[in-house]
């Protein structure tokens, strides 16, 4: 008897992949551009603040990201050649269209991080999950004019169905599985998934709020991280996602250190700096289905 539900082959044994113009490490940047409600529906299992709601601290700080962190981040990311794989609050469409024309306007890819960041998958059925799909495709085709091909649950939670119901939306890829530094097939009820490389571990939110990092710190992580898998991926091609959240790396005394480290990957020679969607591409043409 196990609870193991098969999502994935354990075997790590896998094809080579290589990257277009023999670049070893693919480099895909995903900004979270999220809505939080400053009084959200309470939810049974998880508090959405720290603090009793309104929490007019904990929606400030995070709106900081709509009014100033976005356009620092974007601006330093747009300077060294870095697009977005944006993972989005679909929310964000209505709340603040702004910052997602702006996206927009950059070129950026848009993929779904749910509707709102402050509202829950636990105990949902599957109609309800349903409609988060259907709502986060047609908003986002409404806003950007792009299907979404990606999906990142919203606050990272999830239900037992949603991998089977993404796939079978025709999306290609999921970041929710954090178990490995290469593209790999997700087993599901219908469709073809990819689970898509997204780290937790050089993810701004975690650098800065759970590991206490300074941004020197974080910016020496980011450089280790790429350089040793810059390094493996002469074997089998590597990739490298770093998770931005604009409210914490768009902070003027954070923002010098990242763009160092844009500076030093550009700089490299080694790295495919590219898109979620891209990579998936690239994936597709090198694993049969």
């Amino acid at each position: 008897m196990t609870d193991d539900p098969g999502l994935y082959d354990p075997s790590p044994i896998a094809p080579p992949l290589r990257w277009p113009g023999g670049k070893t490490c693919a480099v895909w940047v995903a900004p979270n551009l999220e809505y939080y409600e400053l009084d959200p529906p309470a939810h049974p299992r998880r508090k959405s603040w720290t603090k009793p709601h309104p929490d007019v601290v904990g929606y400030g700080h995070r709106d900081h990201a709509n009014r100033v962190g976005h356009w620092r981040m974007a601006e330093a990311m747009s300077r060294h050649g870095f697009p977005g794989s944006v993972s989005l609050s679909v929310a964000l469409c209505d709340h603040i269209p702004e910052v997602v024309a702006d996206g927009a306007a950059r070129g950026w890819e848009f993929f779904s991080h749910g509707i709102y960041n402050t509202r829950y998958a636990y105990d949902m059925d599957e109609a309800q999950e349903r409609a988060i799909i259907e709502d986060s495709i047609a908003t986002v085709q409404r806003a950007t004019g792009q299907r979404i091909r990606g999906w990142l649950a919203p606050a990272l939670t999830h239900t037992v169905r949603t991998m089977d119901l993404i796939a079978e939306y025709g999306l290609d890829y999921t970041c929710d599985l954090y178990h490995d530094d290469r593209p790999g097939a997700v087993n599901t009820a219908s469709g073809r998934l990819i689970s898509m490389p997204y780290s937790l571990e050089v993810n701004d939110h975690y650098g800065f709020f759970i590991y206490n990092m300074s941004p020197r710190d974080y910016a020496d992580a980011l450089i280790r991280q790429y350089d040793r898998l810059a390094r493996e991926g002469e074997a089998s091609g590597t990739v490298m996602c770093i998770p931005l959240h604009s409210y914490l790396i768009g902070q003027p005394h954070r923002i010098g250190p990242f763009e160092r480290v844009l500076e030093h990957i550009a700089a490299d020679g080694r790295a495919w700096i590219t898109t979620a969607g891209a990579i998936a591409d690239a994936y597709k043409s090198q694993v049969p289905a």
